[in-house]
C-alpha cells in the first residue's frame, strides 16, 4: 500500500501554513518506508492519492497549495503531462506545484514549463546547489521555473554544514535576480531561522514546523 505523507510549507511573514509537499510512502510490515523506486506506482495511481489529500486537508478553501515530486523518468513518460493536468482540473481551485527532482534537458523544461503554466500549475526545481542541480547545470532552466528550493539537510548529511551560509547568499540572490521565489528546506530550529531571516527567505520547511505526517 502507498501513501501520501505531508510536511508543511511556512510563510514567516504571516507564520501561515501556505501549502504543503507530500511525500510518497510505502507500508512494508507495520512501518511506512521510502520505496525502493518512485516509479514503482504509476504518476497516474499518485494522482488519485493527491486528490485525496487535497480533499482531506482541505487546501482549496484554505487557499493553499500541494507540491508533488517527478523525476526525470517520469517527467518523460507520455501520459505524464496529461495525467498531471487532469489532476490539476479536478482539485481546481485548489493550487498545485510540480517538483522537479532532477534537471531535465533545456528542450524537454520548455515544453513541460509552457503545457503546465497554462493551466496555473507551478514548477520547481527541488534541491538546488546539490548533486547535479548544480547552478551552472540548471541556470538556463531557471526562467521557466516559479520556484527553487535549497535543502539545508543535504549538505548536512555530506558533512558540508559550513557551506550553508554562503550556498544560502548565492541562491537568494539567484532568486532576486531571476524573480523565484525561494524555499529553505530543513529548517529545524532558531538557529536556522535567523540565518533565513538574514538571506531574507521567508518561505520554510522542515522538521520545526512538523515531520511528514499522514493526513
Amino acid at each position: 500500500m502507498y501513501r501520501f505523507f505531508v510536511q508543511p510549507q511556512i510563510n514567516q511573514d504571516d507564520h501561515r501554513v501556505f501549502g504543503y509537499e507530500v511525500l510518497l510512502r510505502k507500508q512494508e510490515e507495520d512501518a511506512w518506508v521510502l520505496p525502493h523506486h518512485f516509479t514503482d506506482i504509476s504518476v497516474a495511481d499518485q494522482a488519485k492519492l493527491l486528490e485525496d489529500t487535497a480533499s482531506s486537508l482541505h487546501t482549496a478553501v484554505n487557499n493553499q497549495v500541494l507540491a508533488f515530486n517527478l523525476n526525470n523518468q517520469q517527467l518523460r513518460n507520455p501520459l505524464t503531462l496529461g495525467t498531471v493536468i487532469a489532476l490539476k482540473k479536478r482539485i481546481a481551485p485548489a493550487a498545485l506545484t510540480i517538483e522537479l527532482t532532477e534537471a531535465p534537458t533545456l528542450e524537454e523544461m520548455k515544453q513541460f514549463s509552457l503545457a503546465v503554466h497554462q493551466y496555473g500549475i507551478g514548477l520547481v526545481l527541488d534541491d538546488v546547489g546539490t548533486g547535479s542541480n548544480t547552478y551552472q547545470n540548471i541556470r538556463d532552466l531557471l526562467p521557466y521555473v516559479d520556484e527553487i528550493k535549497f535543502a539545508m539537510q543535504n549538505l548536512r548529511m555530506s558533512g558540508e554544514a559550513d557551506l550553508i551560509p554562503a550556498s544560502l547568499a548565492f541562491w537568494a540572490q539567484i532568486s532576486r535576480e531571476y524573480r523565484l521565489r525561494l524555499i529553505l528546506e530543513g529548517v529545524e530550529d532558531a538557529d536556522d531561522q535567523a540565518l533565513a531571516k538574514q538571506f531574507g527567505i521567508t518561505l520554510h520547511q522542515g522538521y520545526l514546523y512538523g515531520k511528514p505526517s499522514l493526513v
